[in-house]
């Protein structure tokens, strides 16, 4: 990356659409410039539904973000549910081309683009490469080669695959908004280096993002990031669950499930009464109790767990698990969650403690994730999304002044 880079990340959400705009540093650290959200229930259980609503919130966070900041913002990076989300391993062996005078950028990002060289199915459509660690000759493993006097080196590799279908779609969405997509990156492994400590990192983990509609699921081992997928349940399931059985409002069973938030029954201390105010059966001010809300909650977040416990047994990843790790606002602000997730998953679960984790606020920490994770690419010339400084300027001129490539230009 280069200091000075700005870019523009755009995360859409089951719940809303959130967009960052930040600039790298002289200590190659991310300054937040602008961030905006706005309300969107374009997309349900994973798919989209409503393109036009998507577009258009799309559109109101930017124009928004080029109100507070008087910068143009063309292009943006994007999210994508793990659901659309392939991952095939590669490994290239590459033959430098004068060992004397060490590995060069020219010889490492050729060997990127033999990474690419891979039979693509016809409904895929590759997203991005991940390079896992090159090795060297001698053995040597090392995140930065060039330089190093060596005849030849192996590039490990992860190549995203993403569903073609999905990327057309969505591309059709942001141009409808008039941007452009930079590139695709996968929710977990955006968040992994924001959500995991230090320790985390170099550990095999399955990152779990509950967010309002949608599980994310990730498996990395260390650097590795061997899975994705997407469980179509989330925090709003709760809330309507508590709504339904409880016959009240969504805005109070919302209210109810921060307040009494608890995973298990059994660690209530004392089963509170609870008078429901928007309750629709003939007794308006119905009583219960804590524990009927908890249980309420409980079945639901076990569902969740269960499914996922389901999903990587299935897939033959679940015995490489060592830790689980939870993040986003559908289950962390519901106390013994991490509990329930051990019980349903057998493997230690935990809250995410991430340090960087407060740097931002929770409903922007996906988001900001992605503008991170840009920032350090490995071995990018540049990550600049296409921002003009000038407002006047046409979009449609400023359009053409570049060619951005994704892919280590």
């Amino acid at each position: 990356m280069a200091v000075g880079d700005v870019i523009a990340g755009i995360d859409i959400g089951t719940s809303k659409v959130c967009t960052i705009l930040g600039e790298v540093n002289n200590f190659g650290q991310i300054e937040i410039l602008s961030t905006t959200s706005s309300r969107c229930n374009g997309i349900r259980k994973g798919k989209i539904v409503n393109e036009e609503e998507i577009s258009s919130s799309i559109l109101k966070t930017v124009e928004e973000a080029e109100g507070e900041i008087g910068f143009r913002i063309s292009s943006a990076y994007i999210t994508i549910p793990g659901r659309y989300i392939t991952i095939v391993q590669n490994s290239v062996l590459k033959e430098v081309k004068d060992r004397y005078a060490g590995i060069t950028q020219k010889d490492l990002q050729s060997a990127i683009q033999l990474v690419k060289d891979i039979e693509v199915p016809e409904n895929r459509t590759i997203a991005d490469i991940v390079v896992d660690e090159v090795i060297l000759e001698d053995g040597k493993t090392t995140t930065d080669p060039v330089g190093n006097l060596s005849s030849s080196f192996t590039v490990n590799a992860q190549v995203i695959l993403a569903e073609k279908d999905y990327v057309k779609k969505i591309t059709g969405i942001f141009k409808k908004a008039g941007i452009e997509i930079d590139g695709i990156v996968p929710v977990t492994l955006a968040e992994r280096n924001l959500v995991l400590d230090k320790n985390e990192l170099h550990d095999n983990i399955m990152l779990l993002d509950v967010g309002a509609g949608n599980t994310d699921i990730g498996v990395f081992e260390g650097n590795n990031f061997i899975y994705t997928d997407t469980i179509p349940l989330g925090g709003d399931n709760i809330t309507n669950d508590i709504a339904l059985v409880l016959s009240i409002s969504e805005e109070e069973a919302d209210k109810l499930k921060r307040q009494y938030g608890f995973a298990l029954k059994s660690f209530i201390d004392n089963d509170n009464e609870i008078m429901l105010n928007t309750c629709k059966d003939e007794n308006r001010k119905k009583v219960i109790k804590s524990s009927e809300l908890i249980e309420i909650m409980e079945a639901r977040i076990e569902e969740i767990f269960t499914l996922v416990n389901k999903n990587v047994t299935n897939q033959g990843i679940k015995s490489r698990i060592n830790n689980v790790v939870l993040t986003g606002q559908g289950i962390t602000n519901i106390s013994k969650s991490d509990v329930a997730g051990k019980i349903a998953l057998n493997i230690p679960v935990k809250i995410s403690t991430g340090r960087a984790m407060n740097t931002v606020r929770p409903e922007f920490r996906t988001c900001y994730s992605l503008i991170r994770y840009i920032a350090t690419r490995p071995f990018a010339k540049s990550v600049s999304s296409k921002i003009d400084t000038n407002k006047k300027e046409n979009v449609f001129k400023t359009a053409l002044s570049r060619i951005k490539e994704f892919f280590y230009s």
